[in-house]
Formats: C-alpha cells, sequence, structure tokens
C-alpha cells in the first residue's frame, strides 16, 4: 500500500514537473517577437523571403496570404474591415495601385525606411507612406515562329494596327494588371483618348483571354502571334523554351509599364518594432536578389545583380505615372469597362 502511494505520488510529481515545463515553453513561445504580414505576392515566392527574416532576426512571421480566387482584393478588403481594431502590422502588395485605398482611408503609418534610400524616387512616396521594390513589367510575348520574317511589334499600339488584326490576345481588362494598365492609359493620355484605343482592340478583334497566364499559353501555343501580358509570366514562357522573345514596349516612347511590389507599414498594428525591422529587410538588396532569381521580378536598385534574362528598372524607358491617379482611375472605368467586356 505503501509502496502503491509513493508510485502515485512520483507519477504526480512527474506531472508536475511536465505542465511546468509546458507552461515555460509556452511562455518563452508567445514572449518570442512576433510580426504580422498581409501580402497579396505569391506565397510560393513571398514565404521564402519570410523564413528567411525569421532566421537572421530572430522575430517570427505571421503571414495570411491572398487566394488566388482572392488575388490582390482579399487580404485588401480584410485589412480594411478590420481597420478599427488592426491584427496586421504591414501589407506587402504585389502591385503598387491597390495600396492607395489604404492609404486614403488613413489607415496607413508612413516610415521612412533607411534602406529605401536606394529605390528611386518615382517609386516610394515622399512621405513614407509606401516604398516600392521587386517590380513586373507589362510587355509583349511574341510566337517567333508565327511572327516569320516579319519585325517584331515593338509597341502596345501595335495591338491596333491592321496589319496584327486577329493575331494579337491581352487579358480581360476588368481583372488583374490589365485593369491598372488600361487605368494607367486613362491617366496618361485621358479618357477621350483612351476609351478610343480600348474600342480600337475590339475593332482589331485583340483576343480577350481570361487572365496573363491564359495570354503566355497562347503565344507559345502559336495560337496568336503576340500578346500583352506581366513579365513573369513571359519569363515562364522562356524557360519552357518555347519559341518566344520578349518586348519590352514604347521604348522610344510612351514607355513600358513598371509595377513595383509595395510595402507600406498599418496604423496601429500591435508590433511596430518588429514591422520596421521586416520592412527594412524586404526594401534590402537581398530581397530584391531573392525576388529576381525566384519570380522573375526586376530589382529597382542599380546596384543589385541579377540574371541575365530579368532587366533591371533602370536599364529601360519606364511609363511616367502618378500610382495614385491610376488606383482613382481604376476603380472609376470599372464600370465602363464592365459594360466593354459585355459583363
Amino acid at each position: 500500500m505503501i509502496e502503491t502511494n509513493r508510485s502515485r505520488t512520483l507519477v504526480a510529481l512527474v506531472v508536475v514537473i511536465a505542465l511546468a515545463a509546458l507552461a515555460y515553453v509556452l511562455k518563452q513561445s508567445s514572449g518570442k517577437p512576433t510580426v504580422v504580414v498581409y501580402t497579396s505576392v505569391d506565397q510560393i515566392f513571398s514565404e521564402p523571403v519570410f523564413r528567411h527574416f525569421e532566421d537572421q532576426t530572430g522575430i517570427r512571421v505571421r503571414a495570411v496570404y491572398d487566394t488566388e480566387e482572392t488575388k490582390s482584393t482579399g487580404v485588401l478588403n480584410r485589412l480594411i474591415a478590420e481597420a478599427k481594431n488592426p491584427q496586421a502590422d504591414i501589407f506587402w502588395s504585389g502591385d503598387p495601385v491597390r495600396p492607395f485605398l489604404l492609404v486614403d482611408r488613413d489607415l496607413v503609418e508612413p516610415y521612412l525606411s533607411p534602406q529605401a534610400q536606394e529605390i528611386p524616387r518615382a517609386f516610394k512616396a515622399a512621405d513614407g507612406t509606401w516604398t516600392g521594390f521587386a517590380a513586373r513589367a507589362r510587355v509583349l510575348l511574341v510566337n517567333l515562329e508565327r511572327l516569320g520574317d516579319r519585325p517584331l511589334p515593338q509597341s502596345i499600339h501595335d495591338l491596333t494596327d491592321p496589319q496584327w488584326q486577329g493575331e494579337a490576345a491581352m487579358a480581360n481588362p476588368i481583372f488583374g494588371t490589365t485593369t491598372m494598365h488600361v487605368a494607367a492609359w486613362f491617366s496618361v493620355w485621358g479618357d477621350e483618348a483612351a476609351r478610343e484605343f480600348v474600342d480600337a482592340l475590339k475593332e482589331n478583334q485583340v483576343r480577350i483571354a481570361s487572365s496573363n497566364g491564359e495570354v503566355k499559353r497562347l503565344v507559345v501555343a502559336g495560337e496568336v502571334t503576340f500578346g500583352l501580358t506581366d513579365t513573369d509570366d513571359a519569363f515562364v514562357a522562356e524557360q519552357s523554351d518555347a519559341p518566344v522573345a520578349v518586348v519590352y514596349p514604347d521604348q522610344d516612347g510612351l514607355g513600358t509599364l513598371v509595377m513595383p511590389t509595395v510595402v507600406l507599414r498599418l496604423r496601429g498594428g500591435p508590433n511596430p518594432e518588429a514591422a520596421r525591422r521586416l520592412i527594412d529587410y524586404l526594401l534590402s538588396a537581398e530581397v530584391e536578389v531573392q525576388m529576381a532569381e525566384s519570380a522573375a521580378h526586376m530589382p529597382l536598385r542599380a546596384d543589385v545583380s541579377h540574371p541575365e534574362n530579368i532587366r533591371a528598372v533602370g536599364e529601360l524607358r519606364a511609363m511616367e505615372v502618378d500610382y495614385a491617379d491610376v488606383a482613382r482611375r481604376m476603380e472609376e472605368i470599372q464600370p465602363w469597362l464592365r459594360r466593354w467586356s459585355g459583363l
């Protein structure tokens, strides 16, 4: 009987020690610095960046990713819904336009990162509300076999040129980066000229695809001669050894639309110091190298090495746009674009 009591006492002691150890571990874990980031950058590319940051700093990154079905809008709408009780510290946007929905609602806490000094002025806000890095661009992807002996198209205006009637494709302009591109035309050219150009696309029988990825497929398959898409999709086509060429359009005029990813700090975020450290890291040369090698994003910094088939933004003529105005235009033209698209 005495032995049994001793055994029970020993078991109880072991349980108490185990629970105390577990409580200690949980306390230590809960005390670990944390930063919460919402992002519309593809998880396959953004998650390794977060893991590198964790390894270097010991700060845990809690990331919320957009799904493919809610691309670029899911986490954005969530941030707006959480405005009175902020849960996130940072928004890392896959484009430079949609973050202005947060800026306009005063949901952004300005932060002038020391790393931002190397970013060209065209791709950051002077007041620190947003800073761009690791960009994509809108390019023409051309099937060389179908092109034959004809010269390469060099401009977005080739989409409306009768010599290319029925031979070009672009994604539906009510979605994704194509919406942004159309809004940029409205911003730069004005409403009348932009509407005439978009109408001319239909008159020239430009094929309207479901996505930029579908544009890439149509070009690679030779179903069209060229298409308007993004550099990351064009990079995938090049890597597949398809007979394609990439043209950065309008290098002697309007310029190519450049779309940096953008990071901003959210007002009232629960972890301000960790947020500043993650922003500093995202804007570093190291991350631009990572994004160039893994995601075919173009560095904005002049001193960043990159693969030979990935151009740095400083190597091309970029379209001069006011991203804030493009954001406003995107909202304004949506009803018209839906009618244009038949939706």
